[in-house]
């Protein structure tokens, strides 16, 4: 699977077990590629090793919610209308609000 925006793209992971949603990048250097969370309106950054981008869609893919170079030890308490969450490495993409993100198979 990759997640395009733009003319860009990048690999991403869904995270679908209790386990996978639980770490994601936990304890992660390097990342070079993406998670993705459906069914996600609220992630935190606790023992992570690197700042990450969070892009938080609607059920359209519509990004409604964007957070640059979040740092560890943080929250992001449950959004109204989320229903995915895609975490990336710091500014892969350049972000606009209310526009579409592709995920594709």
């Amino acid at each position: 699977m990759k997640i395009v925006y733009g003319d860009k793209s990048i690999k991403v992971i869904e995270c679908r077990s209790f386990f996978s949603r639980l770490k994601g990048f936990m304890f992660k250097r390097n990342i070079d590629y993406a998670l993705l969370f459906n069914r996600c309106n609220s992630i935190h950054t606790f023992f992570m090793k690197e700042n990450i981008d969070v892009i938080m869609c609607d059920k359209n893919n519509n990004i409604i919610y964007y957070f640059n170079n979040l740092s560890k030890n943080k929250i992001i308490w449950p959004k109204r209308k989320v229903y995915k969450t895609i975490e990336l490495p710091v500014n892969y993409f350049e972000i606009e609000l209310n526009r579409k993100i592709k995920v594709e198979k």
